[in-house]
């Protein structure tokens, strides 16, 4: 693995530090945050807000990929997303991701700046027979996190299916010519996963360094801490600092948020714990 990755403009060093990726959803059903930033003023408002409080990457999602969620056309998610892309890295210095595993939408939203494609599907998805979002990526030199996925909770390994799924994915990319340098991994806490196996994942992190590419984890609010908790959607950001400081922990490279100033102090207080050189006897 690479110890630098650059994302737009900005290069992240993997060693020692967990960066932050902050959630922008601009949905009117995101299981989370959906509603609150369909104006364009409140986007640029809220992604201020994320820079000032920390986030390194800025991911915005056009369709909610909840349980039970509503697909919506490639037209209308372009039309969610695309604007918002674009106005972004027009005022602000900062990396941007777009959650999508369509590569239509994806095309478009490279085409209007975006940095990176966030896709839960890992170039797997049942309809992209051709591979064409692998190719999409390629043609834009783009980074891209690959995310494990499956219709079912069926597995005869949990941790070795995940990490072999995530193999065939960077196969995959590896075939159409993205570099090793612009791919990350995401093992789908919440994506074709039991409460049970989801604390199976968490339990087992570093496992995934087996891959030896840059690690994401996405965690933040899902049902996960929710049942672990019996606490709403609303009220899971303890929980979701404790898995941050796991991922830290486990020497990850990056965590995906909606509460950013919470969870980069989180991981700097971490951080300083477990790397701070020298011994302070105060």
């Amino acid at each position: 693995m690479n110890s630098i990755m650059k994302i737009g403009n900005q290069s992240f060093d993997l060693h020692r530090h967990t960066y932050v990726m902050g959630i922008l959803n601009v949905t009117p059903d995101s299981f989370s945050d959906g509603g609150s930033y369909r104006h364009m003023d409140d986007v640029l408002r809220r992604v201020e807000e994320m820079i000032a409080e920390g986030a390194h990457v800025i991911d915005v999602g056009g369709e909610s990929t909840r349980p039970g969620y509503t697909m919506i056309s490639v037209e209308e998610e372009i039309d969610r997303v695309a604007p918002v892309v674009e106005q972004i890295t027009q005022r602000f210095d900062i990396p941007v991701s777009v959650d999508t595993y369509k590569y239509k939408v994806a095309d478009a939203v490279l085409k209007s700046g975006a940095h990176m494609i966030n896709d839960i599907w890992g170039l797997q998805y049942v309809d992209d027979e051709n591979q064409q979002m692998a190719q999409v990526i390629a043609k834009y030199q783009a980074v891209c996190c690959l995310m494990h996925n499956q219709s079912h909770t069926i597995y005869q390994q949990l941790i070795p299916d995940c990490i072999r799924f995530l193999k065939r994915s960077t196969d995959i990319a590896l075939k159409h010519d993205i570099s090793t340098d612009k791919i990350m991994l995401d093992p789908g806490i919440g994506f074709g996963k039991t409460y049970e196996q989801n604390l199976q994942v968490m339990r087992n992190l570093s496992a995934f360094h087996a891959l030896d590419y840059p690690l994401l984890l996405g965690t933040s609010r899902k049902s996960m801490i929710g049942l672990a908790l019996d606490l709403p959607k609303e009220e899971r950001m303890e929980g979701t600092l404790a898995t941050s400081v796991m991922a830290v922990m486990a020497g990850w490279h990056f965590v995906r948020v909606h509460d950013i100033k919470e969870n980069v102090r989180a991981i700097k207080m971490t951080e300083a714990i477990l790397y701070q050189d020298g011994e302070n006897n105060g």
